[in-house]
């Protein structure tokens, strides 16, 4: 008897060795949450000790004071040609914002910046600049072996992505970004930030992706033709294609943490998969694979940490129905769905498909209503935003678009053909418009937060003409 024992506990050990860590996402784009002090309790109370917040709020900070939980703060984007620029500056915001609370509220890592080469400001030449001056300044106060810095970046910083072993950064931000910011992770001993959504892929390849593939749950496999591993889930490979991309530039030491992952409970019509069974199936059977054995085909070592995006539903997000329900809590603090966070709540757990899984669509949001304007999404019809519109709503729709949405937005870049008119407007309809033909000119595609419309003849802002779903590079 005492043998098996020593030979179960041997095997426990082996299995936690290869194990993860589970974070999560706290954003605030809303105004029902609860106050960070309830906030802090709610995920103590759910065995969750990490936490990725997108801001250095000090009421936040504060009520994680104490409280035992490892939290990564947020430069934002705006932020970083100043951070870059001026050493003072980055030196000021580290005292402020670092320096007052750590080590009573336990910053381990500060993300400069979030998806910046997705950013339609053009910040990326100030990524690196930024990171190394928030480091010195780490280093003046003597914090540089407690707090890791890096910089989130979303897959489509990938050129290939697909099979996995084909994996590769985009060429043109390889030499004047990548290979600086990855000597800097590798000689501060940090790691590289990486944000990750099957849900996007699945949602825009149904027809080819299984949802069991995309999920977790039990599938025949994909075999990758280039390096002859099984995939099992589209995590997995997401993550793999980083790390081929790393391999490539000779980076094979760089680790990666994913600070953002989720998928959400509920959607437009055209966002297949949005369910509350969907991603209850993806973020729980993600929890059980991170905390049973955190590696993946090509790096079964990684002992991946992951934050899960998000916390609460927030309901003054921009951009489509999903991007509202993303969340684990509803902000009266419910659980939208229930899925565990710890080993310990593994036991219990069981991820139970219901037929309506794959199929669960939500009803799309009406599209304001603008007089003298067709709502017709027959023909060619074209997106644009509406100039009454609230331009901080706006910026942060336009923000989406570029980012998370996918929308192409190389043309609005300082020096492309459409940047003038450098307005908010011009640059958020050519945006809101490359979304809405990248979903076909689907209902609910031209919501944005209801700072856009449906528009019948062609825009056009000064010699830049917006093109349609059958002409769009």
């Amino acid at each position: 008897m005492m043998k098996l024992f020593i030979l179960f506990l041997f095997l426990t050990l082996i299995t936690l060795s290869h194990a993860g860590s589970i974070g999560i996402n706290y954003g605030r784009i809303a105004n029902n949450l609860p106050s960070a002090v309830k906030v802090v309790q709610l995920l103590k109370a759910h065995g969750l000790t990490r936490v990725k917040v997108y801001d250095t709020d000090p009421s936040v900070l504060h009520a994680l004071s104490g409280s035992g939980i490892k939290v990564t703060v947020d430069l934002p984007n705006q932020q970083l040609f100043a951070a870059a620029k001026a050493p003072s500056f980055a030196n000021s915001w580290v005292q402020q914002n670092v320096l007052a609370y750590h080590p009573h509220t336990q910053i381990e890592s500060i993300a400069v910046g979030n998806e910046v080469f997705v950013d339609p400001h053009n910040t990326t030449k100030f990524l690196v600049p930024a990171m190394k001056n928030i480091y010195q300044a780490l280093i003046k106060h003597n914090l540089h072996n407690d707090i890791k810095v890096s910089s989130p970046i979303a897959l489509s910083a990938l050129q290939n992505s697909y099979p996995s072993s084909s994996g590769s950064f985009r060429p043109e931000l390889v030499e004047p970004v990548f290979k600086p910011m990855l000597d800097f992770i590798r000689q501060t001993g940090s790691y590289l930030m990486v944000n990750v959504y099957p849900f996007f892929a699945y949602e825009s390849n149904a027809d080819v992706i299984p949802l069991e593939y995309a999920v977790f749950r039990d599938n025949a496999g994909v075999v990758d033709p280039g390096n002859g591993l099984r995939y099992f889930n589209l995590f997995d490979a997401q993550i793999d294609a980083v790390f081929a991309a790393l391999d490539g530039l000779k980076y094979n030491d760089v680790k990666i943490v994913v600070t953002e992952t989720g998928w959400p409970s509920k959607g437009d019509n055209n966002e297949v998969g949005a369910s509350v069974d969907n991603a209850a199936a993806y973020n729980g059977n993600l929890v059980r694979k991170i905390l049973t054995n955190g590696g993946t085909p090509l790096r079964p070592n990684a002992d991946l940490t992951v934050y899960l995006f998000a916390l609460f539903n927030e309901n003054q997000k921009p951009g489509p129905t999903s991007e509202r329900n993303f969340g684990m809590f509803y902000p009266d603090e419910r659980k939208v769905y229930d899925i565990p966070f710890t080993t310990e709540g593994l036991k219990d757990y069981h991820d139970h498909p219901s037929p309506a899984s794959g199929g669960q669509r939500q009803e799309a949001p009406p599209s304001p209503v603008v007089p003298g304007v067709s709502k017709s999404t027959t023909g060619n019809t074209w997106c644009v935003a509406n100039p009454d519109a609230d331009k901080e709503k706006l910026q942060a729709a336009l923000d989406f678009a570029c980012g998370e949405g996918g929308a192409d937005c190389r043309s609005i870049q300082k020096g492309a053909t459409c940047y003038d008119p450098n307005t908010v407007v011009a640059h958020a309809s050519f945006a809101f418009n490359s979304y809405y033909q990248k979903k076909a000119r689907a209902g609910g595609s031209c919501y944005f937060g209801g700072t856009s419309y449906v528009v019948t003849q062609q825009p056009k802002y000064g010699t830049c003409e917006f093109p349609t779903g059958d002409n769009e590079s």
